[in-house]
């Protein structure tokens, strides 16, 4: 388990908050690295793996006109694809990964295109419009790199917004946890 899960973990365990994971390109990549610590059943809801563009639409929710019309490798789509997870899961946290791992252009879309999101509780900052938030990534790389590094965007992406909503009743919380004052 690399220290960004580890660090996803303690946040959410601190926070008493769940997460759940929807994916495409990474097929299950974000959920591993999240399971791969003892305890993360504490906050782990679950995952789906929604890699045919219907499924994204029949598990996740998404649109099936923004489908139609823009493909799974959209901005929109990532954003969805957070909510619906968020939603089918019952959640505190969605995250998503949606993109082109290569070697081949899909929908249009040029290899290493990627879209991550995350859409938290309405009370957080990423959802204070309306929404959560999706990153664009434009990665370098063979198929196994380019699939890696998603992982690692969203995760970045989600310890983002953990760490930007801890009150300050959390953070004392957290310190005390680690042996501080």
């Amino acid at each position: 388990m690399n220290s960004q899960a580890a660090e996803v973990l303690r946040l959410l365990m601190v926070r008493g908050e769940t997460l759940a994971v929807a994916e495409s390109l990474t097929g299950g990549l974000v959920a591993a690295e999240i399971t791969a610590a003892p305890g993360a059943s504490k906050v782990f809801r679950g995952s789906v793996t929604a890699y045919a563009t219907e499924l994204k639409h029949d598990l996740l929710g998404v649109d099936a006109t923004l489908l139609a019309e823009r493909g799974a490798v959209d901005p929109q789509v990532a954003a969805q694809m957070a909510v619906g997870v968020r939603k089918a899961l019952g959640a505190d946290w969605g995250i998503a990964t949606t993109g082109v791992a290569g070697p081949e252009p899909q929908d249009g879309q040029a290899v290493g295109t990627v879209f991550v999101a995350v859409d938290g509780p309405t009370q957080s900052s990423f959802n204070a419009a309306g929404g959560g938030k999706v990153i664009p990534l434009r990665l370098n790389g063979d198929r196994a790199e380019i699939r890696m590094e998603s992982v690692r965007s969203v995760l970045a992406l989600l310890l983002k917004g953990l760490a930007g909503e801890q009150t300050g009743n959390e953070r004392a919380q957290d310190t005390e946890q680690n042996g501080g004052f």
